[in-house]
């Protein structure tokens, strides 16, 4: 199956941490995959109380206008310092936008907007900001994406990514195929390995262990229930995966006995295995919104420790 075309919007700050999203795209991509890459800027601005004061004197207009001037200049060095760090690693020059904008609704939302309207693939974002007092801040904006970007899927990056290895979580929702539909695209043509997994629910998920200790047999007809209706599911993702293009050899499932918490289940597997990116649906089997983000989603983008891809 020929690649095609994968554009990836990449926010960036000008912090060191920001540019953790170009060394994860390195790693999972690298610079021969047929892949544009969009590095976003979005331009602060000063109150509008401010800016829109028609009594304010000349002088001080010629100040507003030096600082809106380098504001201009501060992102077009942090795009050029982006796309430089690209190049180095062996992306074409051509295969590079740089794009800065000025705040509308609020940095989340702009970049949402744009994302969506540009029917990017993808949204790279690290959690980090310029500094200590700002990583709150950076959280903030990653967290914010995920609740404003209804099409296209974020990919928030934390830490130093180190392994290829993904792990995508699989449950019998829609929203979880669509999760291994948009993997499977993403990384199709790459060198990633796959694990496609399944943390089979515990009936102490449903009721209290003391009651489930008077019909200890139940445990073993759910595991076996639990265990047909996950297989077909199982089967299709991997399907899906392989017509997308990858590997018989780089795809692997696994399901396993689950704990009383999915989202726990999850990220020990992908710890324990050395995974780089955990790719999950933003909603499970029991959401109720159309929008909104399931327990076990924020559960595991909350304390994961490597990129997680959280897909709408």
């Amino acid at each position: 199956m020929a690649d095609l075309t994968k554009m990836i919007a990449v926010p960036l700050d000008g912090s060191q941490n920001a540019m953790n999203s170009i060394d994860y795209i390195s790693l999972i991509f690298g610079p021969k995959h047929d892949l544009e890459v969009t590095l976003l800027y979005v331009l602060t601005s000063l109150p509008s109380l401010l800016v829109d004061d028609r009594d304010m004197g000349h002088e001080d207009r010629l100040r507003l206008k030096s600082i809106e001037d380098k504001n201009v200049q501060m992102a077009e060095r942090i795009l050029a310092q982006g796309k430089k760090a690209l190049i180095q690693k062996g992306f074409r020059d051509e295969k590079i936008k740089t794009i800065y904008k000025q705040k509308k609704l609020g940095i989340p939302r702009d970049i949402s907007m744009w994302a969506d309207d540009r029917q990017a693939d993808a949204v790279v974002i690290s959690t980090r900001g310029r500094s200590r007092l700002e990583a709150f801040f950076m959280g903030e904006v990653a967290r914010k994406l995920l609740e404003y970007c209804k099409i296209c899927p974020v990919w928030i990056v934390s830490g130093v990514a180190k392994s290829n290895h993904v792990l995508i979580a699989v449950d019998s929702s829609e929203n979880a195929l669509r999760a291994v539909d948009h993997a499977g695209f993403m990384l199709a043509g790459t060198e990633c390995h796959v694990t496609l997994f399944h943390s089979m629910r515990d009936l102490r998920r449903f009721m209290p262990k003391e009651v489930l200790d008077e019909a200890p047999e139940l445990e073993e007809l759910w595991k076996h229930k639990a265990g047909e209706q996950i297989a077909p599911y199982m089967k299709k993702a991997k399907d899906m995966l392989l017509q997308a293009g990858l590997t018989e050899k780089r795809i692997k499932t696994k399901v396993v006995d689950g704990s009383r918490s999915a989202a726990k289940d999850i990220l020990d597997e992908a710890k324990s295995t050395n995974c780089g990116t955990i790719v999950i649906g933003r909603r499970g089997q029991s959401a109720e919104k159309k929008f909104s983000m399931g327990s076990v989603a924020a559960k595991v983008v909350e304390a994961a420790a490597m990129t997680v891809s959280v897909v709408p």
